[in-house]
This record gives C-alpha cells, sequence and structure tokens, in this order.
C-alpha cells in the first residue's frame, strides 16, 4: 500500500515536470503566514487535546505558481498540560486542476506530511506520515454548492514505534454552500461532513461523526484575509471521539506576502 501511495506521488511530480518547467519562468515564490486559533482541536473528529484549545502557526511557499509547494505549521495547546505533544508539520504538496471550465472539473491537492513532536523521543511520539488526498468538484452541482472528497492515509514514521497500531484511513464526505446576504460584506458558507474512520488511531471501521458548521472569509486588505466560523460535531463512533455533542470556533487570520 504504501509503496502503491508513494509510486503514485512520483507519478504525480514526473508528468507534472514539464508544466513546472514551463510556468515558473518569470514567475514569483508565493509566501502565504496563517495564524489559527481553535477553541478545541478535534483532529479528524478525534479530541487531540482534549477540552482544551490549540494554535496552529502556517506558513505555505508556493514554488512559482507551479502547483508545488510546502506547508510546515507548528501546533500547541493553549494548556500547560499538553506540552509533549506540540509537533511541527512539514507537507510538500502538488496542487492543480483536470477538466478545467467543464462541469466535471475537478480541483485536486495532493500532499504528504511528517509530523514530528519534537519534545519527545522519535520511538515514543506518534511520530507518523501522512498523506492527504484532497479532491474539489466546483461545477457539478448548482451555483453555490460545493462538493468535496478528502482521503487521509497515516501510518508510523518508522519500525519500533510505541503507536505502531495507529496505521489506518478516514474518508471525508464534504458539502458547502455560499450564502450571500445583503448586509454583510462577504458570503456567508454552510458546511457539513461526514466522515468514515477505516481503522485509523485503532478506532473501529465505521461512520465516525458530522460536522456542520458556519464560516465567513473577510477580506480587510488586498494581503490580509479574517476567516471566523463555528462548528458542531455530533460523533457516532465512541472510539474516535468519548463525546457525543462538540461545539467549537475556528478564527483564522491570513496574510499573503
Amino acid at each position: 500500500m504504501r509503496k502503491n501511495l508513494l509510486l503514485s506521488g512520483i507519478a504525480v511530480v514526473l508528468f507534472s515536470l514539464p508544466v513546472f518547467a514551463e510556468e515558473s519562468q518569470n514567475k514569483d515564490i508565493g509566501v502565504t503566514f496563517q495564524l489559527d486559533y481553535l477553541s478545541q482541536w478535534l483532529s479528524k473528529g478525534a479530541p487531540a487535546y482534549g477540552s482544551h484549545g490549540a494554535v496552529f502557526a502556517t506558513i505555505d511557499i508556493e514554488l512559482w505558481d507551479s502547483g508545488f509547494g510546502v506547508k510546515t505549521t507548528h501546533r500547541n495547546s493553549t494548556s500547560s498540560g499538553y506540552v509533549d505533544k506540540q509537533r511541527i508539520d512539514y507537507r510538500p504538496y502538488f496542487k492543480s486542476k483536470l477538466f478545467e471550465g467543464s462541469p466535471y472539473q475537478i480541483n485536486y491537492d495532493i500532499s504528504a506530511g511528517y509530523e514530528h513532536y519534537y519534545g519527545m523521543a522519535r520511538k515514543m511520539a506518534n511520530t507518523t506520515w501522512e498523506w492527504i488526498f484532497d479532491f474539489t468538484f466546483p461545477n457539478i452541482l448548482p451555483k453555490g454548492f460545493t462538493p468535496k472528497y478528502i482521503t487521509h492515509y497515516e501510518y508510523p514514521a518508522g519500525s519500533g514505534h510505541k503507536y505502531h497500531y495507529i496505521t489506518g484511513w478516514v474518508h471525508r464526505f464534504l458539502l458547502s454552500y455560499d450564502l450571500s446576504v445583503p448586509q454583510l460584506p462577504a458570503p456567508l458558507t454552510l458546511s457539513s461532513e461526514v466522515a468514515y474512520t477505516d481503522g485509523l488511531g485503532g478506532a473501529e471501521h465505521d461512520w465516525s461523526y458530522a460536522v456542520f458548521g458556519l464560516s465567513t472569509k473577510v477580506k480587510i486588505n488586498e494581503n490580509l484575509s479574517f476567516s471566523p466560523g463555528i462548528y458542531q460535531q455530533v460523533t457516532m463512533d465512541k472510539s474516535v471521539c468519548p463525546r457525543k455533542d462538540v461545539t467549537y470556533c475556528i478564527l483564522s487570520m491570513k496574510y499573503k506576502f
């Protein structure tokens, strides 16, 4: 399975090299800084820091508008009780479009992330590789509706690790709708998600949770935007999250250089 994922990633890179060479001429490197506050962090439905909040700081470097880039994210809890669970994610990615302009257009983003818990020994921490395959279908439904499918595959970044049992998948099915309100500066995004957890983290192979959200994006100036959102998770599988109902908010500030 892992060899197949690696070969798929290499195939995408090789197929895209001619496009990369052509598009990289006379293009700049894009840099975006993003700061997120989460009142609770539910990572693929699971509470990473209990009922405590989290702060993420991300630097996203896009290589000459080629579709290639790398994100580096520092994640930490707002509580001092999770010092050992601070981590840095390193995630190279490639994103592009298929069938552009047609009703069947697919926007895809394929990435492989290394999750590094720098406060613990590598084999004692939940040090993993995580592949994410993200597919958005912007034109297939009536205007305003956007379906998306995201799948995660995660496994230990080596042998002999304490968390050797975590290998598994999560399949997420999402649908959003942009609601225009004349009195507001930006549309309200109504979002929904349902997920099937396929063994990740030792969880059951079952439908695990659903999330419903309300968010918006306010453009402050040409480079700076602010995105607040409130969400409700309904848990269907206690092996993923012991609490049935979890309400949380996300506040995100993004600056593009």
